[in-house]
């Protein structure tokens, strides 16, 4: 089993028992790892009409075969289960140095299931797992949890994922925090995590797995490395992190403003120079990182001297997208988020909704008990903390925003997401192919699978005909676009960040210099497609249907300004397409038996097609 430590642990915080799930090279070949093993595990765990915080829904950390080994730009790992905030499949990957030290404690992943009766934290170190008591660190921030761990247990190269006040709270998209400031964020998997009582899981070790040929695999790297350290972007990430889109987006009306209604805005205010000019801004690394995209904020204020953070979803959300240019609130809220362990992208949705609900006159100011105008850095800032506290608006607010307009009267057609998702950062208006891909994506409207604003932009993948197009085109986009959707899922079984600009021969033939198995891009892609596939399963038999895959009227209707003018993709066109190309029933939103039994899910196609 090259590649992998062979030890996928299994957690039950009802009798506080472990075991080692049994993982055959079959299941391994056909899922590789991370999110898509993960959804492997959950798939036997899934009912119609579950409860997504049961003590039966399991919480799933998974990492794949290329952490634990010299590839760069590889300690990511993927949380994973039922979504409280969507009730459908759930998934969130993580950077930092948590991912390595997983797989160097012994384990490809843990599946939490059960409830402690009292809180507590897993200690994973070389191979062994135990269940330690978590009284002391319950309402302690994630600051604070890994402060008080590192200092109790003393090992050298611990890392932990934690949660916050907002995961203990069950706030409904809070998040997991792991390594100071990285956050698995979308979702609500710190919710799942807080409903088991489950407050830490610290990981040490010094555990290797076996390699099928090390000596391949250290040419195939440091070929990698020179790919990496010769892109452009990596400069340009280095210097600014992700907020050097920024600029380029409202170029571009890919970045959103005044809760997805303009696409002009003050943008000089919220890019990475104007941070830098701003405040002392350094640069660090996930693991074994060569482009060092994180930012570090120094000097904020005196009780809080260091931010991780903002990037672009995080500015983007709490800045123009509520008309907020100040920078001095933007980085409070997203330092509030990180500490306290919540999404800043469904926060920052969540808080413009209620600014343009306010503005209409659908949320009164009796109803909120403050006013929530445009701009107002110091309501966004208040209204961070009373959604992680679940206090006055913010228990609204900390359930989203398709709750928000059920509950508030609204028209649902104003609510930004999909399937429950809070929309991320980058408009469906400006690329069509992102439109396709977030109202199918398994996860709902997810930018890390629908980024194909990437491909026509410039950055198309030739092996596997991904080309550039016109990006406002509907025709002939979707097919393109869901191979792209598939093979940035299988970043996701790889454990890869999607910051990579390996191409996908190189991939193919790390992972199999890594594993022993023969790997082509062609394979690449289809094991992308079998994941997309299993984790529409999971979707259908929790009830999803072709009728959910849609966006709202605010996230298609046209604006009248900028470079998006005018534009608006054709969703029944996109639609369509993208069913014929994946072998999807149009009647029923699920795969056909013909594909599910193609891609080896025999297992699926008896449960779908009974």
């Amino acid at each position: 089993m090259f590649g992998y430590s062979g030890r996928f642990l299994a957690v039950d915080l009802d009798t506080r028992e472990t075991r080692n799930l049994e993982l055959k090279d079959d299941d391994l070949m056909k899922f590789i790892g991370g999110a898509t093993l993960a959804a492997r595990l959950t798939y036997d765990h899934v009912k119609a009409g579950m409860d997504p915080l049961s003590p039966g829904n399991p919480l799933i950390f998974a990492v794949g075969p290329f952490q634990g080994t010299t590839v760069p730009m590889s300690s990511r790992g993927a949380v994973c289960g039922i979504s409280p905030l969507t009730g459908i499949w759930g998934e969130a990957t993580t950077g930092g140095v948590f991912p390595f030290r997983l797989k160097t404690a012994g384990f490809d992943g843990i599946m939490v299931t059960g409830r402690a009766r009292q809180p507590v934290y897993l200690y994973l170190h070389d191979g062994t797992a135990e269940i330690r008591d978590a009284g002391r660190l319950w309402r302690k921030d994630s600051y604070q949890t890994q402060d008080i761990l590192k200092d109790e247990l003393k090992v050298t190269g611990l890392s932990m994922a934690c949660i916050g006040r907002a995961g203990e709270n069950l706030v409904n998209y809070a998040c997991v925090i792991n390594d100071r400031g990285r956050a698995a964020g979308r979702c609500g998997l710190g919710a799942l995590m807080g409903s088991k009582n489950l407050k830490a899981v610290a990981v040490a070790g010094n555990q290797h797995t076996s390699l099928a040929n090390s000596d391949k695999l250290n040419e195939l790297t440091n070929k990698a490395r020179q790919t990496i350290s010769a892109a452009l972007m990596t400069v340009a990430y280095r210097e600014y992190g992700t907020l050097l889109y920024t600029d380029m987006g409202m170029f571009l009306g890919d970045t959103p403003a005044k809760y997805f209604t303009r696409s002009v805005f003050a943008v000089q205010k919220v890019t990475g120079h104007s941070l830098r000019q701003a405040y002392p801004v350094e640069s660090y690394a996930c693991y074994g990182c060569p482009v060092a995209c994180g930012r570090l904020v120094r000097g904020f204020r005196k009780d809080i001297p260091e931010v991780d953070g903002p990037e672009y979803e995080t500015a983007v959300g709490f800045g123009p997208l509520c008309m907020n240019y100040d920078w001095d609130s933007i980085i409070h809220a997203n330092h509030l988020c990180n500490a306290h362990g919540i999404d800043t992208i469904s926060a920052g949705v969540a808080i413009a909704y209620a600014m343009y609900l306010y503005e209409k006159g659908i949320l009164t100011k009796s109803k909120a008990r403050m006013e929530i105008k445009w701009g107002d850095g110091q309501a966004i800032v208040k209204l961070v903390e009373m959604i992680i506290d679940r206090k006055g608006i913010g228990e609204l607010l900390g359930a989203g925003v398709k709750k928000m307009a059920e509950e508030l009267g609204a028209d649902p057609e104003t609510a930004a997401h999909v399937k429950g998702l809070e929309m991320p950062m980058h408009d469906p208006r400006a690329f069509t192919g992102d439109a396709v891909s977030y109202a199918t994506g398994p996860r709902g409207a997810c930018h890390l699978k629908g980024d194909y604003y990437n491909v026509d932009l410039g950055g198309g993948i030739p092996e596997l005909d991904i080309n550039r197009g016109d990006r406002f085109q509907s025709a002939g986009k979707a097919a393109p676009a869901a191979k792209y959707q598939s093979l940035k899922d299988m970043y996701d079984s790889l454990c890869l960040c999607k910051f990579s600009p390996l191409p996908v021969t190189l991939l193919a033939e790390i992972l199999s210099a890594i594993t022993g198995w023969s790997f082509t891009p062609a394979d690449l892609l289809t094991a992308g497609d079998r994941s997309i596939n299993l984790k529409r399963a999971i979707n259908n038999r929790l009830g999803v249907t072709r009728a959910d895959d849609k966006l709202t009227k605010v996230n298609l209707q046209a604006v009248n300004e900028g470079s998006v003018a005018g534009h608006s993709p054709d969703m029944a066109v996109l639609l369509k397409e993208y069913y014929d190309f994946r072998k999807w029933d149009w009647d029923t939103g699920k795969p056909t038996r013909e594909k599910l039994l193609e891609l080896g899910l025999d297992f699926v196609a008896r449960d779908l097609w009974p």
